[in-house]
């Protein structure tokens, strides 16, 4: 029975290896053939998660006291978060069947997607450093794969994403053996190590920084925004949006709470500043996106502050509320990028300003992106709310039970985050007037909502997000209470009661409308401005322009251009820092002899008044 667990990995990663080298011209077998992979090891990941412990033990290399074994270990964690991973591939491989259609490269595109599920499945089961990272690189491998298939500069996109995640997971393997040579071992079980000294300290900033940018948190995390633009919209829900989300928030509570003891304060102090600037430095920049694309990504970015914040708080409900927002943030998250795609697809542009009055047209499409952004936003009784709730009140009880200068600073770490929370509902309330409440520009009146295998994804997730709000302790007590075997003291709200009163708000607002069609005929006339009839076209306005003026802002105004051109790009500056450095070693292989003459005889001197030192 153990041997299930080396199945749900090695049977996604051969069956996508096979399909990348199939030629094009059969894509439908390659996407039976994906539906059929994911279908199969999204059932494993559920009888996985049902067994409680189980592992399974591969000898492969031993020399004198060294012994490598594969070692896969199915524990509650991993388990939970490796069931909605394989879901999410299963909804993902359904929703392709229809957006992807006419794209080139799917073969690719359809044995990356197994390949994505069957390293995140090798993450999630491995307790061994060794393979995750091994499994963690395949994960990167494919990421770029998968955003090769975008088309038109996509390769751009693709190279980023893999220079800023592969130069983290370099970090990641030089943390794992500093762990090693600290602790003796790799086996993740086994490892406990207190940050008291620099190489500890060193090794958990390392393992963190691999963590994060997996994630999608500042500093590294201008990867994912520009993949939302270039890569399909599929890609985003499957990867940055729900899979990169919990493998590198997994791998953020193994650090935190198995391989080290975090007793550094300072430590503390760099994670929650990280979750806070993460949190409210990408809010803002969402605010003022135009694409819809780009406006997702970095809200994708802005929730995993929340995400790292609860963990930062070191309670039971804070860090139970981070895991349980790293889920509910995959879920409509996922949904929100599978709604923009269902938009793009059927009107061929992602630009909000280009968009609007599409709720009469895809009335699915809507509703399903109304629930999700609610969601997102914090609005009770949707499950955002829940995660943010419980995140709030780790943050107080880290007041109130702990000492020194971070937990001191909880007033700032939550006005931080109920400010996040402010702004993405602004940022939303944006997004859904421009696509669906707005004016129907003339070029749209044929759109029509697209086919059930692209809603039926919507559905599922949007239904998540209302279950997992209304009845929170379903989740909490089946998934992220056993992962952290605690169940924390939780200020609870009545869900049931907030439900039953939204829902008669909704019902008198309806009853309202109804009344007020029936009472009187509408009468539909030209709109007349200074003796001129106005088309459509120039009555339609645009949800988006309001929003310019926060770009105008005195002190905002600076930082939203520094922005646009790159100075906060990591990339962009480590790449501005090569070419200098590049162009300082042209300048000295000159090929003029006195100048080779030169620095040899001040190498020679260098060399000289070191060896007289020593002497």
């Amino acid at each position: 029975m153990d041997n299930i667990l080396s199945v749900s990995v090695f049977l996604p990663l051969i069956a996508g290896f096979i399909l990348l080298f199939l030629p094009n011209r059969i894509n439908s077998l390659s996407k039976a053939f994906t539906l059929i992979i994911s279908a199969i090891t999204f059932v494993l990941s559920i009888r996985i998660f049902t067994l409680g412990q189980a592992e399974y033990v591969c000898p492969i290399l031993q020399i004198g006291d060294f012994n490598l074994e594969f070692l896969l270990s199915a524990k509650p964690l991993g388990t939970f978060i490796l069931m909605f991973a394989m879901g999410f591939g299963l909804l993902i491989a359904l929703y392709s069947l229809k957006s992807m259609a006419g794209a080139k490269q799917l073969n690719v595109y359809y044995g990356s997607i197994l390949i994505t599920i069957g390293g995140s499945a090798g993450i999630l089961l491995s307790d061994h450093l060794l393979f995750v990272l091994i499994f963690w690189e395949i994960v990167t491998a494919s990421l770029y794969l998968l955003i090769t298939t975008g088309g038109r500069n996509s390769n751009f996109a693709a190279t980023k994403s893999f220079a800023m995640i592969g130069a983290s997971d370099a970090a990641f393997m030089l943390g794992l053996f500093i762990v090693w040579a600290l602790s003796g071992t790799f086996i993740i079980s086994d490892i406990s190590l207190p940050t008291t000294s620099a190489l500890s300290i060193i090794a958990f900033l390392l393992l963190m920084t691999a963590a994060i940018t997996k994630a999608g948190a500042l500093p590294l995390h201008t990867w994912l925004p520009t993949s939302g633009e270039y890569a399909p919209v599929s890609v985003m829900a499957l990867l940055p949006a729900a899979i990169d989300k919990l493998l590198g928030i997994y791998l953020l509570v193994i650090i935190v709470r198995q391989i080290f003891v975090l007793e550094s304060e300072a430590l503390r102090a760099i994670l929650s500043l990280i979750g806070a600037a993460t949190l409210i430095i990408a809010v803002m920049i969402a605010m003022v996106q135009h694409n819809l694309k780009k406006l997702l990504s970095y809200h994708a970015i802005s929730q995993v502050g929340y995400m790292i914040l609860g963990i930062a708080t070191m309670t039971p409900v804070g860090i139970a509320g981070g895991i349980f927002h790293m889920l509910n943030n995959a879920i409509y998250k996922c949904c929100l990028f599978l709604c923009g795609g269902a938009v793009e697809r059927v009107t061929g542009t992602a630009e909000l300003d280009e968009l609007g009055g599409l709720g009469k047209k895809m009335s699915i499409t809507f509703i399903t992106c109304l629930i999700a952004a609610l969601s997102i936003s914090g609005i009770p009784p949707l499950n955002g709310f829940v995660s943010k709730w419980m995140i709030y009140q780790g943050l107080i009880q880290m007041g109130t039970t702990q000492v020194g200068a971070v937990a001191k600073l909880w007033p700032f770490w939550l006005t931080c985050a109920m400010f996040g929370s402010a702004l993405t509902l602004a940022s939303f309330v944006k997004l859904i007037h421009s696509m669906f409440l707005s004016r129907l520009p003339d070029k749209l009146k044929d759109v029509k909502e697209v086919s059930p295998s692209m809603t039926i994804p919507m559905m599922v997730l949007a239904f998540l997000c209302v279950f997992f709000g209304i009845f929170y302790h379903v989740p909490l007590k089946m998934f992220i209470y056993p992962a952290l075997a605690v169940v924390p003291e939780l200020s609870t709200w009545w869900s049931g009661l907030a439900t039953i009163l939204i829902l008669i708000g909704i019902g008198l607002g309806l009853l309202i409308l109804l009344v007020g069609l029936l009472a009187k005929k509408i009468r539909i006339v030209p709109t007349w401005t200074c003796g001129e009839v106005q088309t459509n076209e120039q009555m339609t306005i645009p949800g988006t322009h309001f929003y310019k003026t926060v770009s105008e802002m005195g002190g905002l105004k600076q930082l939203y251009v520094g922005q646009e051109k790159g100075y906060f790009d990591s990339y962009v500056q480590s790449g501005k820092v090569g070419l200098g450095l590049t162009g300082f070693l042209s300048w000295l292989h000159s090929g003029i002899l006195p100048m080779y003459l030169t620095w040899v005889t001040l190498g020679l001197l260098i060399i000289l008044f070191v060896v007289c030192k020593i002497w």
